[in-house]
């Protein structure tokens, strides 16, 4: 997996590359076929915007977010890609079928 972290506007220091590094394992372990991540971090006057693109098998996957903070940001960004990596992983395996019972 390819994690490339880059900021607008602000310096992408290695604890701020280490706390979103980790948020993003987190997020990753729930599916395996992730080929790269693309995560900008962005200043734009007093609010803090963090984007994710997550390349996956078959989908990319992208969520945004915003906030005063750079770390409640990234949170909130979390929070949602992790809810859209399971919602895709739950269509890319389940297929809408059920398992039938043996008698």
């Amino acid at each position: 997996m390819n994690l490339n972290i880059t900021g607008h506007h602000i310096e992408v220091t290695p604890a701020l590359r280490d706390y979103v590094s980790g948020k993003v394992e987190k997020v990753i372990r729930h599916f395996d076929h992730v080929t790269s991540v693309h995560v900008i971090l962005s200043v734009e006057k007093l609010v803090q915007k963090a984007e994710i693109t997550l390349h996956v098998k078959g989908k990319d996957i992208h969520a945004d977010c915003s906030d005063t903070d750079l770390y409640a940001a990234i949170d909130l960004l979390i929070g949602k890609l992790d809810r859209q990596v399971m919602k895709h992983k739950g269509k890319h395996f389940d297929h809408g079928h059920s398992r039938p019972t043996v008698q």
